[in-house]
């Protein structure tokens, strides 16, 4: 199956130092790609658009699910390539994923084996959506070929996009975390199979698509904290305690104390998402979005 067979979903929020490397690589396997960009304040939209990809410029941050599931709903290939803007496809990954998809039809997604600077390799760890015997303590092992996995990172996953349209795609209730596990989850529910495929390989810079600051770690801690709750109480689990607000409350002024703004910002965001989510506020309120 031809590399044309793929068309590459990045979502870019001010991602301009990572995102040439990320198209050229793209480029460089034959795969085309739409950039859907959250409303940056950098030349990201400029550098994809330079760069040959196709644009869709929203006006406002979207979020990183619901930017995703415009660039699919906008592709026309039997398999869309969901790509984070700071990882880089390595040589032959594309072909070694549609090899795979051809090899194991009941896979709805794949992900290549992600390497990290350091020379890591990446896995999904240990999920709140996981089953308890597979949420055990220590490293999870490397698969040393093609492995059935419980979940695998949204940083890169080949996905058969009439699959992930029926599936209704990423929850557009949340705007950050925890939809990539949700979808996995969903996945697995509708009985399809989540394959490591070790022949692909993509290098992941982790936390390098946008630029940090004390205010983006209180937004970034806000809907992780938010997310928690929600993906809690959709599938049954038990819900984030008052106990853990609190403690985030106390840290974040002990942080603020001892002029620690980063951690201070951070355990705030976190008590400060979890109470909205305690309260029935939505993610997308934050974020001044429609349903």
């Amino acid at each position: 199956m031809p590399a044309a067979a793929i068309t590459a979903i990045v979502v870019s929020y001010d991602s301009a130092e990572v995102l040439p490397a990320c198209l050229d690589a793209l480029a460089g396997e034959g795969v085309p790609a739409i950039v859907v960009d959250n409303a940056s304040g950098d030349d990201s939209r400029c550098i994809a658009e330079k760069r040959g990809a196709r644009v869709i410029a929203n006006a406002r941050n979207e979020g990183y699910g619901r930017a995703n599931n415009a660039g699919v709903a906008a592709a026309d290939t039997p398999f869309v390539l969901i790509v984070n803007p700071d990882l880089e496809l390595g040589r032959g990954a594309a072909a070694a994923l549609l090899a795979a998809a051809e090899r194991y039809s009941d896979a709805g997604m794949l992900a290549p084996r992600i390497v990290e600077p350091s020379g890591r390799i990446f896995l999904q760890p240990r999920s709140m959506l996981s089953p308890p015997h597979l949420n055990l303590r220590g490293a999870m092992a490397i698969p040393d070929g093609d492995a059935c996995l419980p979940f695998l990172s949204g940083a890169c996953l080949l996905i058969r996009r009439e699959l992930f349209l029926a599936l209704g795609g990423f929850d557009p209730a949340i705007f950050l975390f925890y939809e990539d596990d949700d979808l996995c989850r969903r996945m697995r529910d509708a009985g399809h199979a989540l394959v490591h495929v070790h022949e692909a390989e993509a290098r992941h810079g982790r936390g390098r698509s946008t630029a940090p600051s004390p205010q983006r770690r209180f937004k970034a801690r806000w809907h992780l904290a938010w997310s928690e709750g929600y993906i809690a109480r959709k599938y049954g689990l038990p819900e984030p305690s008052l106990v853990r607000t609190l403690e985030n409350l106390g840290k974040a002024a002990g942080y603020g104390l001892l002029l620690n703004r980063d951690k201070a910002y951070a355990h705030a965001g976190s008590a400060a998402g979890a109470r909205a989510w305690a309260r029935g506020e939505t993610a997308l309120a934050q974020e001044g979005l429609s349903p």
